[in-house]
């Protein structure tokens, strides 16, 4: 079968339901993006506004000595970078990859739908009127925030005539972010905390510290599993709601499952990193295109080319303009932006 095609089941006609899947390619990104992102890893920890050799990397990792500045660099400052811009990676990507598959909106990515704007404003609240509020907190207030930021969105799309499509649904995403931005800001400068908010506005893992992935990293491996057990679901929605139901699915429950999964990988990584928009839309569509539209192999290909992306991003955010450092979610939009161009122009013209 040169196209791989594979049967999910039988729908109601006895005809197989087929969709394409790479399985070669999917085993080609998982086991190179590995090493790929090892290698990340080790020139993310190296270089910096203090270049570091590989060899003392290797010794603070596996041979830690306290009394060695850099050892204490590469522990406390660049190792929770690393592993939160990783972490946070895979978390948007696999959050992309669930809404644009339970939706069939190509458009669809946790910034662009509100989620990142609504947990954004909760934080701007617990900051103003509960400081020193503990971390665990705070993600839990991010989930809930990313939560009433994605209904409203949706609420406001299906007010328009002819309901929701994928463009209204942005449109009302991009409304409704500038609205909770500026209320956001708003709040910063009436309870004097711009300083607090400002590294969220820019996004970036450069404060990421080890007691932050203590609290996100059993919700993040709970929902990225989580995703894993509901990807079959998700590639039955993906062909469409009448054959998912068709083929025996509770379509509701998936959907209900899938979202609860998006707000906890999205709300986890806005509370780290703040709004760093466009990798949920950019890594899963370059995952369909190299997979195939199997969602067994996207979720984790897009988990790892995720966390590449954010990788090397942040890397190069310390490159671009040393010793300053560029805002990582700024960098990220430089690619994001014109692809969300290009889909945006493509989806109107097939509408």
């Amino acid at each position: 079968m040169s196209q791989h095609a594979h049967s999910l089941n039988e729908g109601n006609n006895g005809k197989p339901v087929a969709f394409r899947s790479r399985p070669w390619a999917a085993t080609l990104i998982l086991t190179g993006g590995v090493f790929a992102l090892i290698l990340g890893m080790f020139l993310s920890v190296s270089f910096g506004a203090a270049d570091i050799h590989f060899a003392v990397v290797w010794e603070a990792i596996f041979q830690f000595n306290p009394a060695i500045t850099q050892h204490q660099i590469i522990q406390e400052i660049r190792l929770p970078r690393l592993l939160g811009g990783a972490m946070v990676g895979a978390s948007l990507a696999v959050a992309g990859a669930i809404m644009q598959g339970m939706t069939r909106n190509p458009l669809a990515d946790s910034g662009l739908l509100g989620l990142n704007a609504g947990a954004g404003f909760v934080l701007a609240l617990c900051f103003a009127f509960f400081p020193g509020l503990p971390f665990m907190y705070l993600i839990l207030y991010s989930f809930l925030g990313a939560g009433v930021g994605a209904g409203m969105v949706y609420g406001i799309g299906s007010l328009a005539k002819g309901g929701l499509t994928p463009v209204r649904l942005v449109l009302a995403g991009a409304a409704l972010t500038a609205l909770l931005s500026a209320l956001s800001e708003g709040i910063a400068l009436y309870f004097k905390i711009g300083q607090d908010l400002a590294f969220w506005y820019a996004g970036g893992v450069a404060g990421t510290k080890w007691f932050q992935l203590e609290v996100m990293f059993p919700w993040i491996v709970a929902a990225l599993i989580g995703a894993m057990m509901l990807s079959r679901s998700i590639t039955m929605l993906s062909l469409g709601e009448d054959v998912a139901k068709g083929l025996g699915q509770r379509t509701a429950l998936v959907k209900l499952a899938g979202m609860i999964i998006v707000l906890i990988l999205a709300g986890s990584a806005v509370a780290v990193v703040g709004a760093v928009g466009f990798v949920g839309l950019i890594v899963p569509h370059m995952t369909r295109f190299l997979v195939g539209v199997d969602y067994r192999w996207i979720i984790p290909c897009s988990a790892i080319l995720g966390s590449l992306l954010v990788v090397f991003a942040d890397l190069a955010a310390r490159m671009v303009n040393p010793p300053y450092e560029t805002p990582l979610g700024a960098l990220i939009a430089l690619i994001g932006v014109p692809f969300f161009l290009y889909l945006a122009r493509k989806e109107r013209r097939e509408m």
